[in-house]
């Protein structure tokens, strides 16, 4: 069963999320729902350059990329396309370090690079 996500844009993320409710607050940069497993964790994404990106089409939420919940005893990963949940396939430990590896590195490089321009100013 495919689950939904009704999109509800906010100032600021309410203390108790609802579920099937995608938050965003493009003042503050931040998307919040509760874990589509149903294990009641909140998830807070940050939104920007280097972190999720969020659209809207149609009063319809999509978050890229995935969200991998691997703190998390559940460790559910999927996608928010079109306000639906799109279940994806679990990760290794070994593969969730490569890739906060990867993500720290991505994130390094482009803020050694607007550092670097910021210099030339």
């Amino acid at each position: 069963m495919t689950k939904t996500l009704k999109l509800f844009h906010v100032e600021y993320l309410p203390k108790e999320l609802e579920p099937g409710i995608f938050y965003v607050s493009k003042e503050f940069k931040v998307a919040g729902h509760l874990c589509p497993c149903g294990c009641g964790n909140k998830i807070i994404t940050p939104l920007g350059r280097m972190e999720w990106k969020f659209s809207e089409n149609n009063g319809e939420a999509t978050l890229y990329p995935s969200i991998g919940n691997w703190q998390l005893p559940c460790r559910s990963h999927y996608w928010i396309r079109k306000g639906k949940i799109k279940w994806s396939y679990s990760w290794s430990d070994e593969r969730i370090e490569k890739g906060r590896k990867v993500e720290e590195e991505k994130r390094k490089q482009y803020y050694d690079r607007l550092q670097a321009k910021n210099k030339k100013k």
